[in-house]
């Protein structure tokens, strides 16, 4: 039987853990991210990561150790990878391709940058068709100059349950 369901961990790389400007509740999204992970490869479930990629000098360069996906829920053998360069994780990846050469017509979003790339990655997969679980305690982000990363996240679920079903953690159906 083929499974058809998918976990896509957006952009959870080092460089997002760092001392100085660590993203919002970063401990408790790499626990509840470790979590799915392993839910979903007890469901038979394909575990995906988005790494994205920028220049030279950036926190997120290529190849640098901030760059490398975060090592508490680092990729396991078989495991997929695709790097982006926008917010998008279809934009420019051959993502939509694997996945329907796999199969897979249903995501499970969690990651970061919530108001970026978790967001548009949830738009795009919605326009590309997919069925979509945005998993609720497992996107963060930082605060901006007008609101808290609090207010940001709940906003985005709100925003985003036109595209998906916005799921807490416990309630991922498998």
């Amino acid at each position: 039987m083929v499974d058809h369901k998918a976990l896509i961990i957006i952009d959870v790389q080092s460089a997002m853990f760092d001392e100085s400007d660590p993203v919002y509740q970063g401990e408790q999204l790499l626990r509840k991210i470790q979590v799915l992970i392993t839910s979903a490869r007890d469901a038979g479930h394909r575990v995906i990561y988005i790494q994205h990629s920028e220049g030279a000098g950036s926190p997120l360069e290529r190849g640098t150790a901030g760059w490398e996906i975060h090592p508490s829920i680092a990729p396991n053998e078989g495991d997929l990878i695709f790097e982006k360069e926008t917010p998008d994780s279809f934009h420019g990846t051959e993502l939509h391709l694997k996945l329907q050469e796999l199969g897979i017509t249903e995501l499970i979003l969690a990651g970061m940058q919530t108001e970026i790339c978790v967001d548009t990655t949830c738009r795009r997969a919605f326009s590309l068709g997919y069925k979509i679980q945005l998993v609720r305690d497992a996107h963060s982000t930082w605060n901006s100059s007008v609101l808290r990363a609090d207010q940001i996240i709940e906003h985005h679920n709100s925003a985003l349950s036109m595209f998906a079903r916005v799921v807490d953690s416990k309630h991922v159906t498998r």
